[in-house]
């Protein structure tokens, strides 16, 4: 026999502090999305940054909505996503406040027919604005990517894990035997 649908408003399944909590167990990338804007230079440290779509090639991050550097960059048309070494906790740091020169923090090259780039950056993605989603208090962007590469070397990523920038630590890693992934290599 069915349940019975619930009547009236249900209670909520949690609170934003416990829904923080228990997400933070996620390791997450740390990134500086930039744009060049006729304003100048914009950007913003984002911890939600995923790869959506091989063909076409689309990537994604969420910013708040209230993010003043989130909408300038969706509204510029391209950005990039820097990927952050383990050794740029600054510039995280830097584009996660609201402080007027971001750009002072890194070291910055400024092409003059595209987003600026972080020098060391584990790796980088070039994309135009394909659109984006408004999604509860964040809003998604999503690029098309247009060029994108990854250091040459022993360039980690800097990730964000409960609560804290951490850096990833092979001495502790365990390699497990799986099967291979073939699509991945494609």
């Amino acid at each position: 026999m069915p349940t019975p649908a619930p009547t009236g408003t249900p209670p909520p399944l949690t609170t934003p502090a416990a829904f923080r909590h228990v997400l933070g167990h996620v390791p997450t990338s740390v990134c500086v999305v930039t744009a060049a804007t006729d304003a100048g230079p914009v950007g913003v440290t984002v911890g939600s940054f995923t790869s959506v779509s091989l063909e076409p090639p689309l990537v994604a991050f969420w910013a708040g909505t209230a993010s003043a550097s989130a909408a300038a960059i969706a509204g510029a048309g391209r950005f990039r996503v820097n990927v952050l070494a383990e050794d740029q906790q600054e510039v995280c740091a830097a584009f996660a406040r609201r402080t007027p020169d971001r750009f002072a923090t890194g070291d910055w090259e400024y092409p003059p027919d595209g987003p600026p780039g972080l020098g060391g950056a584990a790796a980088w993605i070039d994309c135009d604005v394909e659109g984006s989603v408004p999604a509860g208090d964040h809003v998604m962007v999503i690029g098309r990517v247009r060029d994108l590469a990854a250091a040459d070397g022993p360039r980690r990523p800097l990730l964000f894990h409960r609560g804290r920038l951490v850096r990833l630590d092979r001495a502790h890693a365990v390699h497990a035997p799986t099967h291979s992934f073939g699509w991945w290599d494609r």
